[in-house]
């Protein structure tokens, strides 16, 4: 612990000459090594402790500044060393300081009374009556979020999660704030009971009341210009700027709200990004992105989506209120001026065109486009995953992943294909052969739920789910084998039985986390059970589960195996697993020829249209090519081929190895 003594008597009269006054010096204790120079036009009240003023801090532009208190009324305050606190017009109050903190051209910071910095504070998410209202605090994660608001049926489940945050709040309770070592504040106007971590740079800020930044070194949080945010908790590495508006909001890790964004009673995790439109009682799980000052997110639930401009929802019906919700399960997108009724459920990877007036529940049709056709919605079953656009989207999360925080709240799974979506898959196809056997194979229409599905777009979903799963199926088997080394047909047997049987029912994605449902029941039942003595608990369960992923996918990939070659592992021949890993290669290559032509479209004369604008045809396609490349060289269609290359090469090369046990099996 630092040292502090009592100010000297030519120290007091040296800060008396400076402009500084004291309700009582005596109250007024400083580190070693402070240089009463570096105090000027300070009045102090309470009891302060001051830090060492030596050094000088850089500011942009080259300026060197030297660190002391200037022009400012500091009370009840606890300094670090080499701080920088300049032209404070009303006062900082109640706080302690870390080291190299810069506070200048501010009004206003102050604790008032006992807080616990936003940690408690209730959201309604979902429903905007309440019926889903959840606690927030430091570490939520989206886990923990998606049982709190979905899981409201069980009481006790409930009762244990509110009582584990509330104590978690009321250890960080306090009536004294804390501004984190090296953090930056410029130029705001109110900062009320707020506590700030590590390297922080607030800039400008209107107002912000009753929230905690949790900044550290190696992600610093941004707060900008305009900024009014109260109740709320910012993760590192978050960024709220450009007059963005929060009441009642968790930010999580990489987020970033900004241009005016709004948004109410909402939660937003790790990725986010919300620019200049509007939320009111959303879920937004991981990756959710809206970009447009004419969408709306309400009462919804969405994770890795691209919300396109106009994008709507609405959640009450004018009788009972806004009590309606609706879920938009990961990886989907809407299109411009897109509208859902809400309540709906709409399924994984699902591309929402045009206005659907119908609660719509496609949840069993991934990979599909729900479109809007003379005020009907029209479902064509697993068409995007022949879209080049689903692959480039799958492929750019985990670049776009914006957290360099080492602890990481939220534990994201960026699989397209999964026990998760695969399952739905199996169940798409069923309920499409189900409606081609009872109407017939010549209907030109089928009805599913509130949907229309056309005959060509059922057959081609039917093909196009039975590619996908067999992709699945021999990706788990090809990893398998390769990680397990077998040498000779015998071990390979042994190592495609599973180690344990988890993981063999049905699978969920809690809000990015894609995990056995077995397992969150386990983690409920704990919980409940009073098996579960605090948070850090559950994080650790989440995380563990998140590690294990793959040991656990195995588990259902060969159960799956089972059904699909129709019968055991243990009498499996080398002749049904190279049969499978044909018919592998043949749905690899044959959706990644698809995505290959679907690329060709944007090198279309059509998709020309625009260039060259005061040319002739000639001059159009120069300036296309110059902008856009050629298709041959462009980046992800040589992706594509090279993919193409290497899977084939893979299904050979394991081929090849299962005829080489085989003859070791039988020499």
């Amino acid at each position: 612990m630092k040292t502090f003594r009592n100010l000297f008597p030519e120290e007091i009269d040296q800060l008396q000459r400076q402009g500084c006054a004291s309700s009582s010096w005596d109250d007024v204790w400083v580190a070693a090594g402070f240089d009463p120079l570096r105090v000027k036009n300070v009045t102090f009240s309470g009891v302060n402790y001051l830090g060492r003023f030596s050094g000088e801090i850089d500011f942009p532009g080259g300026v060197k500044k030297k660190t002391g208190i200037y022009n400012a009324l500091l009370h009840n305050c606890r300094t670090g060393d080499e701080v920088f606190i300049s032209n404070i017009r009303n006062y900082v109050a109640n706080y302690d300081i870390g080291d190299r903190v810069v506070i200048e051209n501010s009004d206003l910071l102050a604790v008032e009374g006992e807080t616990a910095f936003g940690n408690g504070t209730m959201v309604d998410v979902l429903d905007e009556l309440g019926g889903r209202q959840l606690m927030i605090y430091d570490r939520l994660s989206a886990h923990l979020a998606y049982i709190m608001a979905f899981y409201r049926h069980r009481d006790q489940l409930q009762e244990v999660m509110e009582r584990l945050i509330r104590d978690y709040s009321a250890r960080v309770r306090s009536n004294r704030g804390y501004i984190g070592a090296e953090t930056r504040i410029a130029s705001c106007s109110q900062l009320i009971n707020v506590r700030i971590g590590e390297g922080a740079v607030i800039t400008g800020a209107s107002r912000l009341r009753e929230g905690s930044i949790n900044s550290n070194r190696h992600a610093p949080v941004i707060i900008g210009p305009g900024v009014v945010a109260d109740h709320f908790i910012i993760s590192s590495g978050a960024e709220v700027s450009d007059s963005a508006v929060l009441s009642n909001c968790f930010v999580g890790q990489g987020c970033i709200l900004t241009r005016h964004y709004s948004a109410t009673h909402s939660l937003f995790f790790s990725n986010c990004q919300g620019i200049s439109g509007e939320a009111c009682s959303v879920f937004a799980g991981p990756f959710t992105v809206t970009h447009h000052k004419s969408t709306l997110l309400i009462a919804g639930m969405f994770s890795f989506l691209n919300a396109g401009s106009g994008s709507n929802q609405s959640n009450h019906m004018y009788k009972l209120g806004p009590i309606h919700h609706g879920i938009v399960e990961r990886g989907s997108k809407t299109t411009s001026d897109s509208y859902l009724l809400w309540p709906a459920k709409i399924g994984p990877f699902t591309l929402v065109m045009g206005r659907h007036h119908k609660n719509s529940d496609t949840a069993n049709m991934p990979f599909s486009y729900l479109v809007e056709n003379n005020d009907e919605s029209w479902l064509v079953p697993g068409i995007n995953l022949r879209s080049v656009g689903t692959i480039r989207d799958a492929m750019k999360w985990p670049r776009r992943d914006k957290r360099k925080d080492p602890d990481l709240l939220d534990c994201i799974n960026f699989n397209l294909l999964s026990p998760y979506t695969i399952q739905r898959m199996i169940r798409g196809r069923k309920i499409l052969r189900q409606l081609q056997q009872i109407a017939g194979k010549t209907t030109e229409t089928y009805t599913w739920e509130t949907t229309f599905i056309s005959r060509s777009s059922l057959e081609r979903g039917i093909t196009l789910y039975g590619m996908a799963i067999t992709k699945f199926l021999g990706n788990s088997v090809i990893s398998r084998i390769e990680k397990m080394k077998p040498a000779s047909w015998t071990q390979l047997k042994a190592c495609l039985e599973p180690q344990s049987a988890v993981g063999c029912g049905d699978w969920i994605d809690l809000a990015g986390l894609i995990a056995p449902k077995s397992e969150i029941a386990r983690l409920t039942g704990r919980l409940e059970a009073g098996g579960v003595g605090s948070l850090a608990e559950v994080e650790q369960f989440f995380g563990e589960l998140h590690t294990r992923y793959y040991e656990l996918e195995w588990s259902w990939a060969a159960r799956l195996l089972e059904e699909e070659l129709e019968k055991p592992l243990a009498a499996l021949t080398p002749d049904d697993l190279t049969g499978l890993i044909r018919h592998w290669q043949e749905s690899v290559i044959g959706l990644d020829r698809m995505l290959y032509e679907d690329a060709k479209k944007e090198f279309t004369l059509n998709a020309m249209t625009g260039f060259g604008i005061d040319g002739d045809g000639q001059t159009k396609e120069q300036d296309f090519l110059k902008v856009r490349g050629t298709f041959e060289k462009n980046t992800f269609v040589t992706e594509i081929l090279e993919h193409i290359r290497r899977k084939g090469d893979l299904g050979d090369r394991i081929i090849h190895l299962l005829e080489e046990l085989q003859k070791t099996e039988k020499e």
